[in-house]
């Protein structure tokens, strides 16, 4: 490396490079921070519904329900979500909302409203 280079890196940022997770139908939301959550869900059910997942689970907590009501705004304004509603209890009950999708080919982004 040159000086270049070396003045190019942030000693903070662990993760200079972004990070590609594995995308499966269940989303756990406890490790995010609250002022990403909105774009997580948004960039996370693009890509679940490009996958051609039929459903998924989002796991937001029971708390007092902050986490659940923002979940769901956006599932209300995201075209390609058919339909939601709470978990059944051995996946969450109240903590988790299970999303039906759309099949992919009915694709419309939340970007094109």
């Amino acid at each position: 490396m040159d000086d270049a280079d070396d003045e190019a890196i942030d000693p903070f940022n662990p993760f200079p490079e972004p990070v590609r997770l594995e995308i499966t139908d269940i989303l756990d939301l406890h490790t995010i921070p609250p002022r990403d959550v909105r774009r997580v869900v948004e960039e996370y059910l693009c890509e679940a519904h490009r996958l051609g997942f039929s459903s998924v689970r989002l796991i937001h907590g029971k708390g007092r329900g902050v986490q659940r009501e923002l979940v769901r705004s956006i599932l209300a304004r995201t075209p390609f979500v058919v339909s939601w509603t709470d978990a059944p209890p051995a996946a969450g009950g109240i903590g988790a909302t299970i999303a039906h999708l759309s099949p992919a080919n009915h694709h419309t982004s939340i970007a094109d409203q």
